[in-house]
C-alpha cells in the first residue's frame, strides 16, 4: 500500500508531508480500536527480541529517532508501529521556530534526506503535558533535549539542567544533542572541555534527582558522524568519565560526498542510506575507546534488517531509524524485525 501512497506524499513539499503524517497518526492514536488495529497490521510480539540496556527493558532493538515527533504530538499513533523506543524532541525550554523554510529535502536518488529545522518545537511544556497524560505502555519513551537558539553556548549548561529538570520523572530515558549541525556553534560542546563540563553538572544535577524521587533515569549523549578520530577519542573520553549511560551514534552529517542528487548542495545535516557506513564505523570505535563501557544506539542509514545487523554486529545495543520510515513507510518496523528474527 505504502508504494502507492509515496509517490503521492512525495508530490508535496518534504515538511508538509511530515505534517500531514504526523496528523493522521495522532488520528489514529486517539482511538482505541484503530490503535489495535494498527498493532495488529504492524507490531512483533517475541520475547527474543527483547532487550536490557541502560537498566531498560526494551521490547525489540529497533526505536524511532529524535526528529520525527519534536512534540510528541502522534506518540499514541507512533507506538502502534511496532518500534520498541521512541525518542521525542529535540525540545528546547522555550518554544521556537527554527530556521526559515524550505528547510527538508528529499534526495530519493540517494534514499536520503537533508534538513536544516533548527529546533523547531512548542517548548518543554506542552510536550511535559502530553507525556503525563497520555504516554503509551509497551514502548521505551526518551526525550532528546537541546539548548535554544538564542542561548550563548557559554549558557548551554542552563537550558540542558533545566530541561533535565523538567523531563526527569516523564521519561524513560534523557539524550542530550550536542551534535546538530543546525543550530549555530552547537557543535563546539562535544570537544573535550566544554562536554567534561557540560557532563559533569548534567551527571551532577541526575544524582541530586535520583536520590530525591528514587529512580536514576539513564542519560545518553548523542554524537555527530563527522568527528576525527583525536576528536572521537577525546569526546569518547569525556562520556566515560562523567558516568553518561551511554551514546546514541550518530546525529546528521555535513559530509557530502558520493551524492546523485542535485539536491545535494543544500546546506543541513544529511541523513539516510549515506550515513550507513560511516555511523556504523563511528559504533564500531566507541566500543574499542570505551573499552565495551558505552553503551551505544546506532543510527544512520537504518532500513531493514541488514543494515541494523550491521549495527549491531558493529557493538551497538539498540538501532534508530528516521529516514528510512519516511522511505520504507510503516511496514518497515515489522519488516526489518521480522528480518532479525530469521537465521
Amino acid at each position: 500500500m505504502y508504494s502507492i501512497l509515496r509517490p503521492l506524499l512525495f508530490r508535496l513539499d518534504p515538511e508538509r508531508a511530515h505534517h500531514l503524517t504526523l496528523r493522521l497518526l495522532r488520528l489514529a492514536g486517539a482511538f482505541a480500536p484503530v490503535r489495535a488495529a494498527l498493532r495488529s497490521l504492524f507490531c512483533v510480539t517475541d520475547p527474543a527480541l527483547g532487550v536490557n540496556a541502560f537498566g531498560l527493558e526494551f521490547p525489540n532493538p529497533l526505536g524511532l529517532a529524535a526528529g520525527y515527533d519534536k512534540d510528541g504530538a502522534a506518540l499514541a499513533g507512533l507506538a502502534c508501529l511496532g518500534f520498541g523506543h521512541i525518542e521525542l524532541g529535540t525540545v528546547t525550554p522555550r518554544p521556537q521556530p527554527g530556521n526559515p523554510r524550505p528547510r527538508i529535502f528529499r534526495l530519493p536518488e540517494d534514499q536520503a534526506l537533508i534538513n536544516r529545522m533548527g529546533f523547531p518545537n512548542a517548548g518543554a511544556e506542552p510536550l511535559l503535558r502530553r507525556l503525563r497524560s497520555s504516554r503509551p505502555k509497551g514502548v521505551q519513551v526518551g526525550v532528546n533535549v537541546g539548548k535554544g537558539v538564542g542561548t550563548p553556548i557559554e549558557q548551554a549548561a542552563e537550558d540542558y539542567l533545566e530541561l533535565v529538570r523538567v523531563f526527569y520523572g516523564a521519561c524513560d530515558y534523557l539524550a542530550i544533542n550536542v551534535s546538530s549541525p543546525n543550530t549555530l556553534g552547537l557543535r563546539r560542546l562535544q570537544a573535550r572541555d566544554q562536554l567534561e563540563a557540560l557532563l559533569r553538572a548534567l551527571t551532577g544535577e541526575r544524582t541530586k534527582l535520583a536520590a530525591e524521587r528514587g529512580r536514576r533515569v539513564p542519560m545518553l549523549v548523542k554524537l555527530a558522524p563527522d568527528l576525527g578520530d583525536d576528536e572521537l577519542e577525546d569526546t569518547v573520553g569525556a562520556i566515560v568519565k562523567s558516568g553518561a549511560d551511554g551514546v546514541i551514534a550518530t546525529n546528521t552529517t555535513t559530509e557530502r560526498r558520493g551524492l546523485r542528487s542535485p539536491r545535494a548542495r543544500e546546506t543541513g545535516g544529511l541523513s539516510g542510506r549515506p550515513l550507513r557506513a560511516r555511523s556504523t564505523e563511528v559504533i564500531r570505535r566507541i566500543g574499542v575507546l570505551s573499552g565495551g563501557r558505552l553503551p551505544v544506539v546506532g543510527a544512520g542509514g537504518v532500513f531493514d534488517a541488514e543494515d541494523a545487523r550491521a549495527k549491531l554486529d558493529a557493538g551497538a545495543v539498540l538501532v534508530q531509524a528516521y529516514t528510512g520510515l519516511v522511505y520504507e513507510g510503516p511496514g518497515m518496523a515489522r519488516r526489518l524485525l521480522q528480518g532479525l528474527r530469521s537465521p
